[in-house]
């Protein structure tokens, strides 16, 4: 009963304050994931990654400031709550096409670069990652360089 008072409630505010709430098994939920746990790999998350991140989220699915807020604190739940990278890797595997996997570990190596530094535990989760979603070696790499000559050239 409550869900569906506040269902109701929801539907008829008409402003654009109504936030999205996404799904566990949502293919967003677990890209946002999975570039949260990049940028917390290394045991410290700057505001030049929290900033990357939600602007990824914004011009990847075309969310609003408030939309992107809320997938990032329900990604960074997620990740907490989450056994293995398998979880989110499985989800997108199923989901994403190749060029779409492409395009997630482009995202990925541009969280390990938005603070200015590549750290080794950040670059080993993109490696287990890439693996996990089936994008090779080589594909991993260039997306690397290009991310890191996008970034210097700035």
């Amino acid at each position: 009963m409550l869900t569906k008072l506040r269902k109701f409630l929801i539907k008829s505010d008409d402003s654009d304050t109504a936030e999205k709430k996404f799904d566990a098994s949502d293919q967003q939920l677990a890209q946002a994931a999975l570039m949260f746990h990049v940028i917390a790999a290394d045991g410290r998350i700057h505001d030049e990654e929290k900033s990357k991140l939600r602007q990824v989220l914004q011009t990847r699915y075309g969310l609003s400031q408030s939309e992107s807020n809320q997938l990032f604190e329900e990604a960074k739940r997620a990740d907490r709550e989450a056994i293995d990278l398998y979880t989110f890797t499985s989800i997108l595997k199923r989901q994403l096409n190749e060029e779409e996997r492409l395009e997630l570990v482009e995202n990925l190596w541009e969280m390990v670069f938005s603070d200015g530094e590549i750290h080794e535990l950040e670059d080993n989760v993109v490696w287990r990652i890439a693996e996990l979603l089936a994008i090779d070696k080589r594909d991993r790499m260039e997306m690397k360089r290009n991310v890191r000559r996008k970034m210097q050239t700035g």
